[in-house]
């Protein structure tokens, strides 16, 4: 597996970038079986670049990770003039690797996995097809002709678990995870670290939708409203969710729980979700949302690619390159801003070192 370069753009801002040159890959975790559709931008015929998506459990429209990849992708249809198509797996996931396969006998190039579910089909499809340039989100470089994509999901939840201990009045705050698993423990870990650290003796209820390898975690909105609700009665008053479309239940139990005398606050995932979200009373009970640029990683990878540049690197977003961090949408956390940015400073310079594991 190669390195990781680190690079400045034009605009002053870190950029990730391989060894090849600018590349950047995005892993996918692919929907459900459907075909979301081809298609191609005016340009699309003159610069020949077809890209291939395949979503995660819960395809586009999840308002959350998935709706973060298809950003990036429709960012390259316009700006790169690329012809584009994405499907989404079945249910269950079952048939993430016909995904990949379809995309390839297609003549799609690159083709994107999103989720960490991909790795081993990915792995398999992209050995079948060395010609064809894959990218994984969520996992590290299988191959040569494999660009993966890494998130510090603990250190964006890490600043999210500092919000909530200082947002909160109860001193009692909660974390709803998706799938238990490596992954979805590294937010829950950078969580409770930051909470911890800001206010060691607040307390923190941590629940998981489904048990390791069940993806029907994450779209589930009705097991999310019941964990926040259990956790709202108990007494948290700030519920931070890492649980894809089953998020959506932990807002509406939000919702419906500030009926009762209000102050309670929901963080959202992955997207900015007080925007992704339109319903209008969803949107004001979310207090920030840990921001995952899988959009920015994805439209990176295929203008890399675009460019020239080959796979077999692992790229890592964290906060050094902004590749995590906290929206600021409804002016919720303007009060405690500050103590986030120190929070974010430290762990920039490595003063602080965040877990990755509860």
């Amino acid at each position: 597996m190669g390195g990781v370069t680190l690079l400045r753009n034009k605009f002053g801002k870190l950029a990730v970038s391989t060894l090849a040159g600018a590349m950047l890959m995005v892993t996918a975790a692919c929907g459900g079986g459907t075909d979301s559709g081809t298609a191609a931008s005016p340009e699309a015929s003159k610069s020949g670049l077809k890209v291939g998506l395949a979503f995660d459990v819960g395809g586009r429209g999840d308002k959350s990770f998935n709706d973060s990849a298809y950003a990036g992708l429709e960012r390259a249809q316009k700006e790169l003039g690329a012809e584009i198509k994405d499907l989404s797996p079945a249910g269950d996931g079952s048939n993430r690797g016909a995904l990949l396969e379809q995309l390839a006998q297609a003549g799609y190039n690159p083709i994107i996995g999103i989720g960490f579910a991909y790795e081993a089909d990915v792995k398999k499809v992209a050995a079948e097809y060395p010609d064809l340039q894959f990218a994984i989100v969520d996992s590290g470089s299988s191959g040569p002709n494999v660009t993966g994509l890494t998130f510090a999901e603990h250190q964006g939840s890490y600043l999210a678990g500092v919000a909530a201990a200082l947002k909160s009045k109860s001193g009692h705050i909660g974390f709803v995870g998706g799938v238990k698993g490596a992954l979805i423990e590294k937010f829950e870990a950078g969580f409770v670290a930051g909470a911890k650290a800001t206010k060691p003796d607040i307390k923190i209820a941590s629940e998981y939708l489904a048990p390791e390898g069940q993806f029907d975690g994450f779209k589930a909105p009705e097991k999310g409203k019941a964990e926040a609700e259990k956790m709202f009665q108990d007494g948290v008053d700030i519920v931070y969710h890492a649980a894809g479309d089953s998020g959506v239940g932990v807002f509406q139990a939000t919702v419906e729980a500030n009926k009762n005398g209000g102050g309670k606050w929901a963080i959202g995932v992955d997207s900015d979700q007080a925007l992704t979200i339109k319903e209008a009373d969803q949107q004001k009970i979310i207090m920030t949302s840990m921001l995952k640029r899988v959009d920015n990683g994805v439209y990176e990878f295929i203008k890399a690619f675009k460019d020239g540049a080959k796979g077999g690197q692992t790229v890592a977003y964290d906060l050094k390159v902004d590749g995590v961090g906290l929206s600021t949408t409804g002016d919720h956390i303007s009060d405690v801003q500050a103590k986030v940015d120190e929070a974010k400073a430290k762990i920039v310079s490595g003063e602080i070192t965040v877990p990755d594991k509860p």
